[in-house]
């Protein structure tokens, strides 16, 4: 063994023990006849000292070593006279008695610290350096006792872990697939799976009552901080159970996760329907950590002369308490903020409620002070509260209000980190018409069940039909979402129908299904969860990439490894492809 200990785990009860330790160099320092050297793996720092009194010769070795050379120690642990609390292997260090160098080391493009000088390219580019450096460490050790702990719960619930195909069908539904040229099967190709779904309701059809798998998925979409063309969910499948019963038991999952990996007691999940969430939060995953609820205004700001909200389908707006003394300057940069294309808003029309009962708004010319009353109950608003309202479509309004909500939780700092408000969003509508296709589309995905009171209006009134379907949401982002499937083949056919696609159509991208579906399919339902969010929202970050090892770019390029890359002209034949200009 090159080693005895790691460089972690050895303190003041090791004292004259003989050991081993191999490493890389973290920092040397030479003090007058002695030198230093911090030693490192992912365990942790150790301390070795060279001597030039007692081994001139070893410690002019120890002299010429630079950062990052691996080498291997021998030596015997010794009580430190300037002990460093800091660290758990403070309190000692290593006379060294013999050194052997293992590799020596270029050096590296950027300091292997905690806080580095290298970017985030860079360090992507040398992403085997930067998995060196503590933060990264603990993110992916994290990473490693989440997948741990999901899979104890999950098996102490009697599920099994089943691993299903890679190379799969691609589908027109949901995300842009990546796809695989087939060499045998000329023409053809295969898909990545954008989720398991189809064969996780095939494993439920098949008698495995309780799945799941940590498994990798692909969507060929535009990327950004929390998105990634490889990611990774927590895919699980129940049959002989109703919403409730999935609800129930993810809902534990994630108390488990909390009180386990962050030692947080999560208290009951609220459960509230996407319309709820819209009408309050304009939001379909809400950030429940602070208040600021929606107000609709139509009824007491109409039909006043005011053209902006006369003419608008919604009048809405937020109270933010005690910021009735924002400057002209302030409220002139959240004007600008609504306006952003990003957000989307017109203007914004905010009522200050002044301490002494009197009021200022940006409409004094249409609204007198009655008026603006009125606006003050319908907000329970108190003296020093400020209204800040925008009017105009109803979603579109919604939304920018979501952001404006958002944006002033951050400025009060309403938005604690270290807080967690996790709540689940039901009935969903199955259905959203889109404009480009001129056709309905599957809110969540075609084998999605319609709650069985709206089954009647599948055909009649497709856009009022809700789903059996259920999202967990977690201080904002979306954690995971699923649904009761479809266990039904005429129930399935009929959705098809709705989704615009022919009998044909059907047959062919799903026949499979439907055809299992004729074999004793129980009513069964799941949940997806993605892990990389989930990872991330424990270790405080916004960003996915900084958990996942190996991580692409916002242009979905690994420039460690130069990937997507061009292939060869064989390869190209072989697959029979031909590439155009």
């Amino acid at each position: 063994m090159l080693r005895t200990h790691t460089c972690g785990e050895l303190n003041i009860n090791n004292i004259d023990e003989n050991i081993k330790l191999s490493g890389w160099i973290q920092k040397s320092r030479d003090l007058g006849g002695m030198t230093f050297i911090d030693l490192r793996d992912r365990y942790g720092i150790t301390q070795l000292v060279f001597n030039m009194e007692t081994d001139s010769e070893l410690c002019k070795k120890a002299r010429k070593l630079g950062r990052e050379f691996v080498i291997s120690v021998s030596g015997k642990v010794k009580e430190r006279s300037n002990k460093n609390r800091k660290i758990p292997t403070g309190e000692i260090e290593i006379i060294v008695e013999k050194l052997n160098i293992l590799n020596k080391s270029k050096i590296p493009p950027f300091t292997i610290e905690d806080k580095t000088d290298g970017g985030e390219e860079l360090r992507m580019k040398y992403r085997y350096l930067d998995l060196r450096r503590n933060p990264v460490r603990k993110n992916l050790e994290l990473r490693h006792k989440m997948a741990l702990e999901v899979r104890k719960y999950l098996d102490s619930q009697k599920f099994i872990e089943i691993e299903t195909p890679v190379l799969i069908k691609s589908t027109p539904e949901g995300a842009r697939d990546f796809v695989v040229p087939s060499r045998m099967n000329s023409g053809e190709f295969y898909a990545l799976p954008q989720s398991p779904q189809t064969f996780k309701q095939l494993l439920m059809i098949g008698g495995y009552d309780r799945y799941y798998q940590i498994v990798k998925c692909f969507r060929d979409e535009d990327l950004r901080a929390d998105r990634q063309p490889e990611f990774t969910q927590i895919d699980c499948e129940m049959a002989f159970v109703e919403q409730n019963d999935v609800l129930n038991t993810f809902e534990k999952m994630v108390k488990h996760l909390f009180k386990v990996v962050k030692n947080i007691e999560i208290d009951k999940l609220p459960r509230i329907s996407y319309h709820t969430a819209m009408k309050f939060y304009g939001s379909d995953k809400p950030d429940i950590r602070f208040d600021m609820k929606f107000v609709e205004l139509n009824d007491v700001a109409q039909q006043k002369g005011f053209k902006v909200f006369d003419d608008a389908e919604l009048v809405v707006g937020i109270k933010a308490s005690e910021c009735a003394d924002y400057s002209r300057k302030q409220l002139d940069k959240l004007t600008d903020f609504v306006r952003k294309p990003q957000v989307g808003a017109n203007g914004l029309v905010y009522v200050k409620f002044n301490l002494d009962g009197t009021f200022k708004s940006s409409v004094d010319k249409f609204f007198n002070e009655e008026d603006l009353k009125k606006w003050t109950e319908k907000f329970d608003a108190k003296p020093g509260d400020l209204l800040l309202i925008l009017a105009g479509e109803k979603e579109k309004t919604q939304k920018a209000l979501s952001e404006l909500r958002l944006e002033m939780g951050n400025r009060l700092d309403l938005r604690d980190p270290n807080k967690f408000c996790p709540l689940w969003v039901t009935d969903f509508p199955l259905l959203e018409w889109n404009e480009e296709s001129g056709r309905f589309h599957a809110m969540h995905h075609p084998f999605t069940s319609p709650k069985k009171e709206d089954i009647d209006m599948l055909e009649t009134e497709p856009e009022n039909v809700r789903a059996n379907a259920y999202d967990v949401v977690i201080n904002g982002v979306e954690i995971g979402g699923g649904s009761i499937r479809i266990h039904d083949r005429e129930l399935q056919k009929e959705m098809f129908t709705a989704l615009g696609f022919t009998e044909e159509e059907a047959q062919e991208q799903f026949g499979f299904l439907m055809n299992a579906f004729e074999y004793g399919a129980p009513p069964h339902g799941g949940i997806a969860l993605g892990f990389d969010r989930l990872v991330a929202l424990f270790g405080g970050s916004d960003s996915i990439r900084d958990y996942i090892a190996f991580p692409k770019n916002n242009a979905g390029r690994d420039v460690m490894i130069d990937s997507p890359s061009t292939i060869s002209a064989e390869q190209l034949k072989e697959l029979k492809l031909k590439v155009t200009e």
